[in-house]
């Protein structure tokens, strides 16, 4: 009888709509992505969240990063945020 409540209760749980509206609150986590040869955090906001205001978006990679300054380079992996 337990293992049939532990098997019914997640699925009980995706039913809830209070559950599924929390869950379109809450931001998507960061996408990892790869510099290329001519990116900067500019074009990188603007390419990744094109919806929102480039200079929130950079100060978000920013802190997503623990960058201090504003220099990328080719191959660096970096957060950027998501709405997806």
């Amino acid at each position: 009888m337990a293992a049939a409540a532990a098997v019914l209760s997640p699925a009980s749980r995706a039913a809830d709509p209070a559950e599924s509206s929390s869950r379109a609150d809450r931001p998507e986590a960061p996408a990892a992505v790869v510099v290329r040869p001519g990116d900067s955090l500019w074009s990188l906001a603007e390419r990744h969240r094109p919806d929102r205001d480039p200079v929130v978006v950079v100060d978000e990679i920013r802190r997503l990063n623990g960058m201090d300054g504003y220099l990328v380079y080719v191959g660096q992996r970096l957060l950027v945020p998501t709405d997806r």
